[in-house]
């Protein structure tokens, strides 16, 4: 059967109009199918937490499951690499962490690109870290922490979750600008035991998981990294009241494989800023020790950018390399 050629040619437009039409249906619809986010640290961390709470309430506005999947190793290049490679489909997303913009300097044969292979999609918190000893540690202020490490070069052990790890660095900076010495201990695993046994003395670790400890007594907290004092540690000072300058953050954020659908990461990033705006999640966040940050994906992408060249300043000073 001969079609006219009027037919024919509405048929022609229609069929092309099919690819247009299935790709905007499957954006608006989307998720149609739980999300996995991905963490770059182990259960029980502070990234893990943060995780954990942010993906139960973009789970109730995206109306599927957010599951979080832990992949901690490598400084947390085993995670970002599993995303980078992932399907650019948004149902692989990544928690992008301060430690990602670090190993865009620490580590020089990668697989993969952070900047360029994981789109940013939003801000979510940041955090201090704390100076943590055990209870029995000498010195009973940070004024006293930093004048024993004077009078003790290289006799203080510093743990941290890894090489160039947030905690590493941040302990690294405050080297640098109080004239100290400390021999850092990278840990693969949880180092709080040995911590609270006095096998390591010190740690810049992330509040959310150290606060418990130092309300029930068994830590002392000498000083916040953050340039202010927090509401989760208010008697705690900032070390910039003592170390004139001193800043040094902890963040979180969402990202996702390059190639991602611009629709989709704008659904993603509307479902976490919804949330973090929620009074409820705002006041666990303080419970936690952590503050919002909600940011676009491009105030977000201008953040990782600002971490990434003072961090990179930071490893060439100290000539911090992998081993």
């Amino acid at each position: 059967m001969r079609l006219p050629r009027r037919h024919f040619l509405r048929l022609v437009a229609g069929a092309a109009a099919l690819p247009a039409l299935s790709a905007g249906a499957s954006a608006e619809a989307y998720p149609t199918r739980p999300v996995t986010l991905v963490v770059t640290f182990p259960p029980g961390s502070a990234p893990d937490i943060i995780a954990r709470l942010a993906a139960q309430h973009m789970s109730e506005r995206l109306g599927q499951q957010v599951v979080v999947e832990n992949k901690p190793g490598a400084g947390g290049n085993i995670a970002t690499e599993y995303v980078a490679r992932a399907a650019p489909d948004g149902y692989t997303i990544l928690m992008p962490v301060s430690t990602n913009a670090v190993n865009v300097a620490l580590y020089r044969n990668l697989s993969f690109d952070f900047l360029r292979d994981i789109v940013p999609i939003a801000g979510i918190a940041k955090t201090a870290f704390v100076i943590i000893t055990s209870a029995s540690f000498p010195a009973k202020d940070l004024k006293e922490f930093i004048a024993y490490l004077k009078a003790n070069p290289g006799k203080v052990n510093m743990a941290s979750g890894g090489i160039g790890t947030s905690p590493h660095l941040c302990g690294e900076l405050f080297q640098i600008e109080t004239g100290t010495a400390m021999v850092h201990v990278p840990y693969r695993g949880n180092y709080m035991s040995d911590l609270l046994a006095g096998e390591v003395q010190t740690v810049f670790n992330p509040i959310a998981q150290a606060l418990p400890l130092i309300r029930e007594g068994k830590l002392r907290a000498y000083g916040v990294t953050t340039a202010y004092r927090i509401a989760a540690l208010p008697d705690v000072p900032a070390i910039g009241e003592v170390v004139k300058g001193y800043d040094a953050i902890g963040w979180y954020g969402l990202g996702a494989p390059k190639g991602t659908p611009e629709d989709v990461t704008k659904k993603l990033s509307e479902a976490i800023n919804l949330a973090i705006a929620d009074p409820k999640v705002k006041e666990r966040f303080t419970q936690l020790g952590v503050e919002p940050m909600p940011l676009t994906a491009e105030g977000f992408r201008k953040h990782i950018a600002t971490e990434v060249e003072k961090w990179g300043k930071v490893i060439k000073a100290r000539d911090i390399k992998i081993m």
